[in-house]
């Protein structure tokens, strides 16, 4: 604006000098001077509005630069003041919204949670105030709270009395004795004459075979059952088919009761007589 009203001086200016001119040189200029000499006025006229419109912008760059930090910072704190007391509502807002209305709409359902439980366990009772104990309630309450304060003493003095120490000191347990496991005659060779083979039927399905001479005594028999860690006291020796009891005490040999071949026996469990 300002280079524009300097211009717009300049030309008002330079109209009467351009009138002077003519009115003094109109008999001897010609078109051709004329021309020229307007002219050469245009371009001293943009010369000078270049040169005023470089200098003004320069002057209107230097002046806001000392002014315009301050006016920013003004507005930055205006601004940062304007935010802080919004956020300030806000957050007032905020809580009196939580106070007036989120937290009695929380304790309205946690209430009705609660009423729907005890009604549900049939404890509605909970949910009542109760009433205030009078005088004489009190003392019994008292009188039966402290009772069971001494026999709770009572308890925990008896459980602290400790066994006292053994100053004696026992006697070793006697050690029970080995249980006798009898020896076994060797087995005869296969290629021994009047030899047979009997096989043991465990009850935990297990068959165990060998050699005896059809000599020997029948006691042999339960020797080896007993060996194998069945007693004759709770199991007995029986044929498998026919099935029946083998007498094998009595001084028999194996060919007296009747081993006289190959032999599949069972052990099985005595019936005891209380049943």
């Amino acid at each position: 604006m300002a280079s524009r009203g300097v211009v717009g001086i300049f030309l008002l200016s330079a109209l009467p000098l351009l009138c002077l001119e003519l009115r003094r040189g109109i008999p001897s200029l010609g078109i051709k001077d004329l021309v020229l000499l307007s002219g050469r006025m245009f371009l001293v006229l943009a010369l000078l509005t270049f040169v005023i419109s470089l200098a003004t912008s320069w002057f209107d760059s230097c002046k806001p630069s000392q002014v315009h930090p301050k006016e920013e910072e003004e507005n930055e704190k205006r601004q940062r003041l304007v935010r802080k007391k919004q956020q300030e509502a806000q957050g007032e807002q905020a809580s009196r919204y939580i106070q007036n209305v989120l937290k009695p709409q929380q304790e309205m359902k946690l209430k009705k949670l609660e009423e729907r439980f005890y009604q549900m366990t049939g404890e509605t009772w909970k949910l009542t105030t109760g009433h205030k104990l009078e005088e004489d309630e009190d003392l019994v309450l008292d009188n039966s709270s402290q009772v069971s304060f001494e026999t709770a003493n009572r308890e925990a003095a008896r459980r602290r009395n400790l066994p006292k120490l053994l100053t004696e000191i026992p006697p070793p347990t006697p050690q029970p004795a080995k249980k006798e496991v009898p020896n076994l005659p060797e087995e005869p060779p296969e290629t021994a004459q009047e030899v047979v083979t009997v096989a043991l039927r465990c009850p935990s399905g297990h068959v165990l075979r060998r050699r005896f001479s059809k000599s020997w005594n029948s006691q042999v028999l339960l020797d080896w059952m007993m060996k194998i860690g069945y007693h004759k006291s709770l199991y007995s020796l029986s044929t498998s088919f026919p099935r029946r009891p083998l007498e094998a005490e009595g001084g028999l040999s194996l060919e007296d009761i009747g081993i006289t071949v190959d032999t599949v026996l069972n052990v099985e469990e005595k019936e005891q007589s209380g049943q």
